[in-house]
């Protein structure tokens, strides 16, 4: 289990800036595709893990309440065979009561250790959910800033070649060759507007991921997360 957990870790602490950069240059959000294929793997597998640690924690807590259950019980019958003058019956009870609280303490532990394993669990599967959420924003804002990006490249070409149209002696060719070109001007221009906005809006995401991780790092320095 504590692979697993530290595998859930790395995925959790990785730098989503980087991956970002990394399918800027490559033109392609195949690094992000790689990184969600990756969380959603291991969320697979920490989903079963908290269902197989939880069933523990119930079965464990079921035993020792049989225990504590039977041992309170044994407690009741020692005193009645005192009361009743049956010391064998009595030294018999109190060696079993003895057994049942060593083996109820043993079970005690035993919950507590797999709460603990449960609650850790439990933890990352949501922090690993949120991270997936995040992961999938940003493909998503840089697929459509990487669609912008192709769409001007396009554009950028059509003008050239109107370049030449425009300068060649036909006016009519001309004339209609720079009505196209105006169109593609203001089209190249809306584009950058909503890219512009598209890189305002991923840098206040990973900004405002950077600044959760920042505040857990000091909870956990105040002692105020588990």
């Amino acid at each position: 289990m504590a692979s697993l957990l530290e595998k859930v870790g790395v995925l959790i602490k990785a730098n989503l800036h980087a991956m970002v950069d990394t399918a800027l240059r490559q033109n392609s959000v195949a690094v992000i595709d790689q990184y969600i294929r990756q969380i959603e793997d291991n969320l697979e597998d920490l989903e079963a893990a908290v269902a197989t640690v939880g069933g523990q924690v119930k079965t464990v807590r079921r035993r020792l309440e049989e225990y504590q259950a039977r041992a309170k019980e044994l407690d009741k019958n020692i005193d009645l065979f005192l009361q009743e003058g049956k010391e064998t019956l009595a030294v018999a009870a109190q060696s079993k009561l003895n057994s049942t609280n060593r083996a109820a303490a043993a079970y005690e532990e035993q919950l507590n250790n797999l709460s603990a394993e449960h609650q850790k669990l439990m933890d990352a599967k949501l922090k690993l959910e949120a991270k997936l959420t995040t992961t999938r924003q940003e493909r998503e804002e840089l697929q459509a800033l990487l669609d912008l990006a192709r769409s001007k490249e396009i554009s950028v070409r059509a003008i050239r070649s109107l370049d030449d149209l425009v300068g060649a002696r036909d006016a009519d060719v001309a004339r209609i060759a720079e009505g196209i070109r105006s169109r593609l001007d203001r089209a190249t221009a809306e584009m950058e507007m909503v890219a512009g906005r598209l890189d305002k809006q991923m840098d206040e995401v990973l900004e405002r991921h950077e600044i959760e991780l920042q505040l857990t790092e000091r909870r956990k320095r105040l002692g105020l997360a588990s």
